[in-house]
């Protein structure tokens, strides 16, 4: 898709020269103006660019919002509780705001997520081990759906940690972390967290 839009972003840039006279028959550029202004001038790409950027950016990101703007004060935090695959028990408190992935990466839980959160793999798969927590999530939206039903070990409480945003009803939640997961980006390959 970004291919995509690169190439029709450059042949409406070849249009636009053409048109001034920027390029001579023989493919010769001779620009008068830089390749920021060309950006800038086009009402057409100004317009896809950011409306494409921006949904696409916005619907496969959630954002943090555990820091706190008023200086020192305390975050309100919950309590998840992760189950490795060996059965071991590692409570965790989490700000409210932040996903069960970066919750995971930032305590040093062995929680993939290859893709960093874009809804693009299922290395992330938690399963919510009380169907009362689970009742408490949003639904899944259609793009986790397709995500989840790559899932090793996938159930009927089977959620992407990425997707789930901690909050205060969520207090207790165990989230069991599959023993494998399925990453096809490359085999054996274990990505650190950031």
């Amino acid at each position: 898709m970004l291919g995509h839009m690169i190439s029709r972003f450059g042949s409406a840039i070849v249009k636009q020269l053409a048109k001034e006279g920027y390029l001579s028959a023989y493919g010769t550029r001779n620009l008068q103006r830089s390749y920021g202004q060309y950006l800038r001038s086009s009402p057409m790409v100004q317009r896809q660019t950011r409306t494409s950027q921006e949904s696409l950016f916005l619907r496969n990101h959630k954002f943090c919002t555990s820091s706190s703007e008023k200086g020192d004060e305390e975050t309100e935090k919950i309590t998840i509780v992760f189950v490795d695959k060996d059965g071991e028990e590692i409570p965790v408190k989490v700000p409210i705001g932040m996903s069960v992935l970066e919750a995971a990466h930032e305590n040093d839980i062995d929680l993939e997520g290859a893709c960093e959160a874009s809804l693009a793999c299922s290395t992330c798969h938690v399963i919510v081990m009380d169907t009362e927590y689970y009742n408490k999530l949003e639904e899944p939206t259609d793009e986790e759906n397709d995500m989840l039903d790559l899932a090793f070990g996938l159930t009927e409480t089977s959620r992407l940690g990425c997707q789930v945003i901690a909050k205060p009803e969520l207090d207790g939640v165990r989230l069991a972390i599959p023993s494998a997961t399925r990453n096809f980006a490359v085999d054996g390959f274990v990505p650190k967290p950031h």
